[in-house]
């Protein structure tokens, strides 16, 4: 989707005489799923109609109005209680490409010449009943570089979730693929298997690079998926997905950086005019909106973010990118305008570190992120206008959710620097874990940004072996936002110990895990 919509008297000067200016059309129920509005048909009113810039509703006939250029996507924005028609490929068609002269000449092929606007550009929607509590598949960056990549993310994700049940949609955050924009289509099949209709949104490896201009950048994407910017509804939560990728970077036109253009903030302002303030606000986009380390993010695209949703109590944001996991949360000092502080979750990725690591049974990476997160996906469950968020290490039982650290042997009476470590995937330095040794009192855990002793342990294995492993060695271990550590009990009995985690997400969920160690005299 374009984010540069010309004013009409600019449009006058700068396309054809005979050019269009309008696009008009109806929203209508489609009962037959042809996507045709028969004669039986009505128009719906009040539903959202976008052209990337404005917002409109339809009239009480069902029919729309707005202004176009020659480089547009027209966009129904899915209320409550409809859904849209998906293609072959489960992708949702909520749009219409319009591009008269086709996409510029670009190394990989962009949107076809679309030709004459048609007279109506229709939008048909299928009534269906919607549960107000529901649950959205959330996968950070696929990110396959290669078509063996590919088929890793479809062996060791996709198979996984194939023919999920009671989940209405998925949505992937960007990093659809590594570069070659060639595998938008193998992406494209590899997903379909999960059996729902899928979401995406642009990362800054889904790119046109050859393109000189921001607005150009993502003609490729534009192709396969549609607009980069949209939201739709579905109960009361109401999302928001955009491409927060400015290319190239405004300030040396080298590489990118993390923002958003004018033209989508307006976007933004108009489609909130249209939702009611007590519904949940869901944004996704791939680069997170704060890092520890670097320039990554344009502050004030941020504070103008934080603006315009002032008066929305209930917002969550979602973002990939950084290959590891972590919550963060914005209060005043950070900008935010609101007393309860804004949560920003950056999820875990179905591509994990790059698909690297051993091989497990199946042939396929490991892939653990260099925070110690094993690669995996996010549920979040909605109910009404609240959340609540699961994340699931791939190849691994639901109720996985903590690493826990501690040497295997150790000298009885002896004091040690060692530690028992626990890595909590979904956690933050928020939240509270206790631990409690062979049943005795529950201590707490400290809070520590150290790396994970447990995927350093299987990094520096590749250093250290004397021959040749199957798969490609890890990146080096960084500091974990999710990790504890507690104290090792060494005046117990010889012999073996047992070591019990106890830990309560933001959610008030409870998880466990465990681990051993022994004692021993020295000899």
């Amino acid at each position: 989707m374009k984010k540069v919509f010309l004013p009409f008297c600019a449009l006058l000067f700068s396309i054809p005489f005979m050019a269009q200016t309008n696009v008009e059309g109806f929203v209508f129920e489609d009962h037959n799923k042809n996507n045709k509005m028969d004669r039986n048909e009505k128009g719906i009113s009040n539903v959202a109609v976008t052209n990337g810039l404005d917002v409109v509703l339809t009239n009480k006939d069902g029919k729309y109005n707005l202004p176009i250029n020659d480089d547009a996507i027209i966009a129904v924005i899915k209320p409550a209680n409809y859904k849209v028609g998906v293609d072959e490929n489960n992708l949702p068609q909520f749009f219409y490409n319009h591009k008269p002269n086709g996409s510029p000449k670009l190394k990989y092929k962009g949107v076809d010449p679309t030709g004459k606007l048609p007279k109506s550009v229709n939008f048909g929607l299928i009534p269906q009943q919607e549960n107000d509590a529901f649950t959205a598949l959330i996968f950070g960056d696929p990110q396959p570089y290669t078509q063996a990549e590919v088929d890793f993310f479809a062996k060791g994700i996709v198979t996984e979730v194939a023919g999920i049940k009671n989940v209405p949609f998925g949505l992937s955050l960007g990093d659809l693929v590594g570069n070659d924009l060639a595998l938008f289509n193998p992406y494209i099949k590899a997903v379909k298997a999960a059996g729902i209709p899928w979401y995406n949104l642009l990362g800054n490896h889904d790119l046109n690079f050859d393109a000189t201009s921001n607005e150009m950048a993502d003609e490729t994407y534009e192709a396969h998926f549609g607009p980069a910017n949209y939201t739709f509804n579905y109960g009361k939560v109401h999302f928001i997905i955009l491409d927060n990728v400015l290319y190239p970077d405004p300030r040396n036109q080298k590489g990118y950086w993390g923002g958003f253009t004018a033209n989508q903030l307006q976007f933004i302002e108009n489609d909130l005019k249209l939702v009611p303030k007590d519904h949940l606000i869901v944004l996704a986009f791939h680069i997170p909106l704060s890092e520890t380390e670097g320039d990554s993010f344009r502050d004030a695209d941020r504070d103008q973010l934080f603006r315009l949703l002032k008066d929305f109590p209930n917002t969550l944001s979602l973002s990939a990118h950084t290959h590891i996991q972590r919550q963060d949360y914005f209060g005043k000092k950070e900008g935010w305008l609101q007393e309860k502080p804004h949560h920003h979750y950056n999820v875990g990725t179905t591509s994990g570190d790059w698909y690297s690591g051993k091989l497990n049974q199946q042939g396929v990476p490991v892939s653990t992120m260099r925070d110690g997160t094993p690669k995996g996906y996010a549920f979040i469950n909605f109910k009404g206008n609240q959340y609540n968020i699961d994340y699931k290490v791939a190849g691994k039982p639901k109720t996985y959710q903590m690493e826990v650290f501690a040497p295997k042997v150790i000298e009885k009476g002896r004091s040690t620097k060692s530690g028992i470590y626990v890595n909590f995937f979904m956690g933050s330095k928020n939240d509270s874990l206790h631990y409690r040794i062979d049943q005795g009192q529950w201590i707490a855990l400290e809070y520590v940004e150290e790396i994970d002793p447990a995927y350093a342990i299987d990094v520096y294995e590749w250093d250290l072996i004397e021959e040749l492993i199957p798969g490609r060695r890890s990146s080096n271990p960084i500091e974990s936002k999710h990790l504890w550590r507690g104290k090792i009990q060494t005046n117990l009995e010889i012999g073996e110990h047992q070591v019990e985690i106890k830990a309560i997400d933001q959610f008030g969920k409870i998880h466990s895990g465990g681990t051993s160690y022994r004692l021993e005299n020295k000899k």
